[in-house]
């Protein structure tokens, strides 16, 4: 029997290189042809990646690496450990307040600026004290607030932000915060996608599934002097400094998706040149596909402030829901994937994550521009 080239070698699949998902996103190609290698056999292993023991000095490598690999994509110093967790970024919306607010008299600051900064706020207040510096509610979530409008407090525990909204699409684009106070964030949508100053956040954690891999694991970066009064009785697999002794193998973690990741951060240092060249890359893509929207005379209508657009995740509306389930349906014809909107907000998404190449955003502007002169 016959089968398409794709069968063989999902890398060169052409949806997998049209694939616009917010989560799981697209991984690179270079990527997708290693992992579909090691499922068969790992180079110099000779097992399958999904039989190989987390016990195994092989996955102790793995981790070692993956941990100096992070740390040297992000510039930081030693005193940052690297963890490799479980139950996504969801599960630090509860993990991190157990480390850092139970017990404190004076809350800690949280930024409400969309749907999972949301999803953080009654976990956190849960355990402890939380005010709430700023939220974007009342205007539905389409700006973020400029910097007269925040005042933190310099009594919190720590402040937490998300730097890019992925369900409306909006991203700060500079830092946050008192260097004085604990400075957490949520980066699940746009780590290692740009070079920053990353020595100024205490804590940074990620689950994979946007720009770095797939789904199953977290990235925590946190640095040693913030557990210094975490309490003492919290569960083993809830404590960060038991998941630092173990380094990240407390339990049986999923090798599959830590080794990806792994790849994934070979890829980045190695073919695309690091994250400045990544960050170029990036905004070229969003340049482009906001240009599009920005020249359709409101027909597309993008959902955020100019000012806070986010470059992995483009939001935006057509004039009416029919004529958003016809793009939707007219996008799908055309081999694109992942375009629907949030299903708390509707409308179209296209994320642009590290793994998309600059030519599918060509592709999809010209889909775009086709079908609004069909319907002007």
């Amino acid at each position: 029997m016959n089968r398409p080239a794709h069968a063989l070698n999902p890398a060169a699949n052409p949806r997998n290189a049209l694939n616009f998902s917010g989560g799981p996103g697209v991984l690179p190609a270079a990527v997708l042809q290693q992992v579909q290698e090691s499922i068969a056999s790992v180079p110099g292993v000779g097992l399958s990646i999904l039989g190989i023991s987390h016990r195994s000095d092989w996955f102790a490598a793995v981790v070692a690496e993956l941990e100096d690999n992070i740390r040297s994509l992000l510039g930081l110093p030693a005193d940052y450990h690297v963890l490799f967790l479980q139950g996504g970024a969801t599960q630090q919306f509860s993990m991190l307040p157990m480390a850092l607010l139970a017990g404190r008299k004076h809350a800690a600051d949280y930024l409400h600026t969309g749907y999972w900064s949301g999803k953080a706020l009654p976990e956190a207040s849960r355990v402890g004290p939380v005010r709430v510096a700023w939220s974007g509610a009342a205007e539905g979530f389409r700006r973020l607030p400029t910097d007269d409008e925040l005042h933190f407090d310099a009594d919190a525990p720590y402040l937490h932000y998300v730097s890019n909204e992925t369900v409306e699409g909006l991203q700060f684009h500079r830092m946050l915060g008192r260097d004085d106070v604990p400075r957490i964030c949520d980066m699940s949508s746009d780590f290692l996608s740009a070079p920053g100053d990353y020595s100024r956040f205490d804590m940074i954690y990620a689950h994979a599934q946007k720009n770095i891999g797939p789904a199953g694991v977290t990235v925590v970066v946190l640095r040693d002097a913030l557990l210094k009064a975490a309490p003492d009785n919290l569960p083993g697999f809830l404590d960060y400094r038991a998941q630092i002794a173990a380094h990240s193998i407390l339990n049986t973690p999923p090798v599959f998706a830590i080794y990806v990741v792994l790849l994934v951060t070979r890829w980045l240092r190695d073919q695309v040149g690091g994250l400045a060249a990544m960050d170029r890359l990036n905004r070229a893509k969003a340049a482009l596909l906001y240009q599009t929207l920005d020249s359709s005379d409101g027909f597309y209508k993008g959902h955020a402030a100019v000012a806070d657009r986010s470059l992995m995740n483009a939001v935006f509306r057509l004039e009416t829901p029919c004529l958003e389930a016809e793009f939707l349906g007219a996008a799908q014809a055309a081999g694109f994937s992942g375009l629907g909107g949030h299903r708390s907000i509707g409308g179209i998404r296209a994320s642009l994550y590290n793994g998309l190449g600059l030519d599918a955003v060509e592709k999809l502007v010209e889909f775009m521009d086709g079908f609004r002169q069909k319907h002007r």
